[in-house]
């Protein structure tokens, strides 16, 4: 059997499909796009349904680890209070007292109240940062009915800028202030 010469070569490419189509060809390439679009409608929403599927548990999988990270993050903040927490009593010992809170037992939240500038100041503790306070005294709850105390916060501040001031007052040298403020642009 001989090919016609506008058949292509059996190795060159394309070959094996006729360069023109016809009436038959078009009919088969027809058919199998009806196929190809009933098979896409059948699988269509089922397909697309397990994509977003996908998609949705990529999106709890990253905000899981964004919660994940604000969580060590909250963890360590709550440790670094705690330590701070801990050097400030070691810095009062004669005012600093650990206590239960109202409610709860020894093993419960406990209080550290340091008394600052005239004023008591209290802290919450869970029980897992209590460990961090045994060179603190223990004292048993004592019950008041005192009116809430104003805003710790603002005292703090307050107490702080004078802590502050006392230091610039008491007659800190030239050299200190030196070693303490930083240089502006220029002046070595």
């Amino acid at each position: 059997m001989s090919s016609t010469p506008s058949d292509p070569l059996p190795d060159a490419p394309g070959a094996g499909r006729p360069r023109s189509p016809g009436p038959l060809g078009r009919a088969a390439a027809a058919l199998r796009r009806v196929l190809r679009r009933r098979g896409a409608r059948r699988t269509g929403p089922r397909h697309r349904l397990g994509r977003d599927l996908d998609d949705c548990r990529q999106e709890r999988e990253r905000w899981q680890r964004h919660a994940d990270s604000y969580e060590r993050e909250l963890t360590d903040v709550r440790r670094e209070r705690a330590l701070l927490l801990a050097w400030l009593a070691a810095l009062h010992p004669a005012s600093a007292v650990l206590t239960p809170d109202a409610g709860s037992g020894p093993d419960g939240v406990h209080l550290l109240c340091v008394e600052a500038g005239g004023r008591q100041l209290s802290w919450r503790l869970s029980p897992a940062e209590v460990p961090l306070f045994a060179h603190v005294p223990y004292a048993h709850p004592v019950t008041t009915d005192r009116p809430a105390p104003p805003d710790q916060s603002a005292h703090i501040r307050r107490h702080t800028r004078l802590l502050a001031m006392e230091g610039i007052l008491s007659g800190a040298t030239a050299e200190t202030w030196a070693a303490v403020t930083p240089l502006r642009p220029g002046e070595h």
